[in-house]
């Protein structure tokens, strides 16, 4: 009788082994910063380009996937504190980020641009030679490049910061600043949703997407890096790009 308990509760755990093997990470993502991440106002939940790219690849990867939305000027203490073990949520790749943390490899590029109210004349080279207000979300690598080139070249405005791009274009719209720089498809989907701005111009070199993620976790980083691949190679990656990039 012994023999038939142990036998019958060896069964049961080999059977549940595969539901305990399944890895379980969580995400953390700006959440306002349309169309890569945000929490979508009708459901509550996360949304955007790269919270349904994740959740495929973890489908196709059989891991669990969760998103944190936490605040972007924070998002890499966090992550290098453990209290998330990614970011992906549209984190360009930059030398200085680089430091702190690894990244995957990259699945997008994006560029700067400068954008202005519709009814604006404002070129490219008035925003950097004349004093008017520029807005710039904080903790990004556009805020970080502007505000070096602007004590390197001696540029004239006034940089006001903002927790997200959407902020930024509300005090554009509300005349508080005269224009914004922010990569090219939050510019593109506040344009999409029918806000009164325009692009002014492109500023800078282009940006590479990556997933950030600690030093030494090369487990998840190769995981990550095969996921992107089945994407990219998938008819899923084209239905992202219709539905979020406007491709």
């Amino acid at each position: 009788m012994k023999k038939v308990l142990v036998c019958a509760l060896l069964a049961t755990l080999l059977a549940a082994a595969p539901a305990f093997a399944k890895k379980s990470y969580v995400n953390g993502i700006d959440p306002n910063y349309p169309p890569f991440a945000y929490v979508d106002e009708k459901t509550g939940q996360p949304a955007g380009f790269d919270v349904d790219s994740l959740n495929w690849i973890a489908k196709a990867m059989n891991f669990e996937v969760t998103h944190k939305p936490m605040a972007w000027d924070g998002i890499i203490p966090a992550l290098v504190a453990k209290q998330i073990d990614m970011v992906d949520s549209g984190m360009s790749i930059t030398p200085e980020r680089a430091k702190v943390v690894q990244f995957s490899d990259p699945y997008w590029t994006v560029s700067r641009v400068f954008l202005v109210p519709a009814n604006s004349s404002l070129t490219p080279g008035d925003i950097l030679s004349q004093k008017i207000k520029l807005g710039v979300q904080r903790g990004t690598s556009e805020a970080n490049a502007i505000k070096r080139e602007q004590q390197e070249k001696g540029y004239p405005f006034e940089l006001r910061f903002y927790e997200s791009a959407p902020l930024a274009v509300e005090d554009l719209l509300n005349g508080r600043i005269q224009a914004a720089l922010m990569d090219e498809l939050p510019a593109d989907d506040a344009i999409a949703k029918g806000r009164a701005v325009k692009k002014a111009g492109v500023h800078g070199k282009p940006d590479g997407f990556g997933v950030a993620l600690r030093k030494g976790d090369k487990e998840l980083r190769a995981l990550i890096d095969e996921g992107y691949r089945k994407l990219m190679a998938d008819p899923y990656w084209q239905e992202l790009q219709k539905k979020y990039l406007h491709k």
